[in-house]
C-alpha cells in the first residue's frame, strides 16, 4: 500500500486490492473496511467489487528491493532483507475473481524480489495450499505464510498452516478476543500478539500475551508483542515493562518441510 506503514512487525505494506468479505469475529470491526469507507470506496461484502492498482504502485516493491540490497537496514536491522506484509487491505486468499487475477501477478513480483521477505496472512487457511503456485515445492526462500487466529475457535487455521512447506510460519493473534492456552505450536515460528484498536475496541486481558509468550518459549518460537488494546494504535507496546518483539529465523528451503 505505501512505502511506509504503521504496522510494527514489518517494513513496507503492498496490497493487490482493496476490499473484502468478512469471515470470523477477528473481522467485526476491521480497520480496512473503515479506511475504505473513508475513502469513498465501497468494496466490502459480497457481490461488491474490490479496488485495484496500476503499473506504478506494483513498482514500488521493485524500489524496495533495490534499497533492501543496497544495505538500507529494516525493523530487523542492516544486512536483512526487508520485510513486506500483503495484504493489509484485503485477503489474498479470498475467492473473489478480481482476487484471484491480483493473486496471480503477485507471485512474479515476488520472484523478482529476492532482498524482501513477503509475509502473506490470510483468514482462509483452508485455501492456502489450492493457491499457491505450481513452483512453490518446499517453500520459496522469500516468502512466510501466516494465519490469524483471534481465540480457541480458530485454532483450525494453524493446523492448515503446518501442513505446508514453508521458510516461515507465523500466527498473527489479532486482535485478540480470548485465550489461545491449548494451541498447538508444533511447525510454528512466529507468533504476533496484538490488542484490538478503534473506537469500538474488544479489551485483552494481557494474562492472554503472558501465557503465550510463554507458551513460545518453551516451544522454541520467537514473539512479538506488538500491543495491548486501545482506541489508537501502537499502544501499550510494552508487557510488564519489557519491550518483547522478537522475530523469527527463516528456514532453508530445503528444510521447509519439516
Amino acid at each position: 500500500m505505501s512505502e511506509k506503514t504503521l504496522i510494527a512487525w514489518t517494513d513496507h505494506t503492498f496490497n493487490i486490492a482493496w476490499g473484502c468479505q468478512k469471515v470470523s469475529p477477528g473481522c467485526t470491526h476491521c480497520y480496512a473496511d473503515t479506511l475504505s469507507r473513508r475513502y469513498g470506496w465501497d468494496v466490502w461484502g459480497p457481490g461488491k467489487n474490490r479496488r485495484t492498482f496500476g503499473v506504478k504502485r506494483w513498482g514500488e516493491p521493485l524500489k524496495w528491493n533495490r534499497a533492501a540490497a543496497d544495505g538500507e537496514p529494516g525493523v530487523r536491522g542492516p544486512g536483512l532483507p526487508h520485510l513486506v506484509f500483503s495484504s493489509s487491505m484485503c485477503d489474498y486468499l479470498e475467492a473473489h475473481p478480481v482476487i484471484e487475477q491480483e493473486r496471480l501477478k503477485l507471485w512474479p513480483l515476488i520472484r523478482r524480489t529476492p532482498h524482501l521477505h513477503w509475509q502473506l496472512l490470510t483468514k482462509r487457511a483452508d485455501r492456502i495450499r489450492q493457491n499457491l503456485p505450481d513452483d512453490w515445492g518446499g517453500g520459496y526462500p522469500n516468502v512466510w505464510l501466516g494465519v490469524s487466529i483471534e481465540n480457541m475457535d480458530y485454532a483450525w487455521r494453524a493446523d492448515c498452516l503446518r501442513e505446508i512447506p514453508a521458510t516461515v510460519r507465523f500466527i498473527s493473534y489479532e486482535p485478540a478476543l480470548g485465550p489461545l492456552d491449548s494451541l498447538e505450536l508444533a511447525g510454528i515460528d512466529w507468533v504476533i500478539f496484538g490488542g484490538e484498536s478503534g473506537p469500538n475496541f474488544r479489551e485483552a486481558d494481557l494474562q492472554w500475551s503472558r501465557d503465550m509468550r510463554r507458551h513460545c518459549e518453551r516451544h522454541g518460537v520467537a514473539y512479538f508483542h506488538k500491543q495491548a488494546s486501545h482506541f489508537f494504535t501502537e499502544r501499550g507496546t510494552q508487557l510488564d515493562g519489557e519491550t518483547v518483539r522478537n522475530y523469527p529465523v527463516p528456514r532453508e528451503c530445503s528444510d521447509a518441510a519439516a
